[in-house]
């Protein structure tokens, strides 16, 4: 496979803030890489000194094979860019939008197909205030396309989206890397990039913490399942020591959490149902869960993820 995004060692400070601290990394042709991690992670300031909006205070970047620096007039022809702020003028139709955008590239894409693609041939005259936010979102996404890029950056791009828009988004993403393109995506939602990315680079106070498929990220946490119930009232004292095998306890308010590793002589959800049931406690809502990136999260930097 081709490296078409490459860093090394990238470091970027303001003033006394490290933002990225010296981090390395490299995406591959076709797929879609993700950088996750909270806000104010970095992850944005890294997508930003990909695409030359910023100037790196150390490191080397390559993007397409050149510095974004020193080829950013260049680069922009190549790749196409959504950002986290993106925005438009209130009155400014959608077919004007794509229309305007479309002169600034010699060879831009036919932007009236790119409305019928993306959904968009019904909302060509809606102005951009009139827009729900996944309609918005296509729309930024029509205007990355445009270029015909071969790199496509998409930054938090579902922020604030409600889950039917979002999902619809992440259909939209998969739908552009099927079109032969590399998605350079950043997000802080988990799920979404576990649904989304090949690979994924986990930001935590600008260092990656961890790079892997999601699959990997989640078998090195080691084999566990979980049981989740509710009550109505507390769990009597040193419930936990009447499993056959170890388990840990999570209590939050009303919500209880039954943690286990794999392998046990008695399924832990059998335990657990015989166990509330010797014990007349009343339950609800039990549910089984398996290990997701949010506890990869969580194990490597021992704090839940935070918006």
């Amino acid at each position: 496979m081709t490296a078409i995004v490459q860093v090394q060692k990238l470091h970027k400070t303001y003033g006394a803030t490290v933002a990225v601290e010296d981090i390395s990394f490299e995406v591959q042709e076709g797929e879609i890489f993700g950088m996750v991690g909270p806000n104010g992670a970095g992850k944005t300031t890294t997508i930003e000194c990909l695409e030359g909006l910023r100037k790196p205070d150390g490191g080397t970047v390559r993007v397409l094979g050149v510095d974004p620096q020193r080829e950013g007039q260049n680069l922009c022809l190549r790749v196409g860019m959504q950002l986290q702020q993106s925005n438009l003028p209130d009155r400014m139709r959608v077919w004007e939008a794509l229309d305007l955008y479309a002169s600034f590239y010699p060879k831009a894409v036919d932007w009236k197909e790119l409305l019928v693609e993306l959904g968009l041939e019904e909302k060509r005259n809606t102005p951009f205030a009139k827009l729900s936010g996944g309609q918005k979102q296509r729309l930024f996404i029509a205007l990355a396309l445009l270029p015909d890029p071969q790199l496509v950056f998409l930054d938090e791009l579902t922020t604030g989206l409600d889950p039917q828009a979002r999902r619809a988004i992440w259909d939209l993403v998969r739908e552009v890397r099927g079109r032969g393109k590399t998605v350079l995506l950043t997000t802080h939602f988990m799920e979404e990039a576990e649904r989304l990315c090949d690979r994924i680079a986990i930001l935590d106070h600008g260092k990656i913490v961890a790079l892997d498929t999601p699959a990997s990220l989640i078998q090195g946490l080691g084999a566990e399942e979980r049981v989740v119930f509710n009550v109505d009232r507390p769990l009597p004292a040193g419930f936990e020591k009447d499993f056959s095998s170890p388990v840990r306890l999570d209590v939050q308010g009303e919500q209880v959490v039954i943690h286990s590793k794999n392998g046990r002589d008695v399924p832990l959800v059998s335990e657990v149902v015989t166990l509330l049931s010797e014990k007349h406690i009343q339950f609800r809502d039990l549910r089984t869960e398996q290990p997701n990136l949010e506890d990869v999260f969580l194990s490597l930097t021992g704090r839940e993820m935070r918006a």
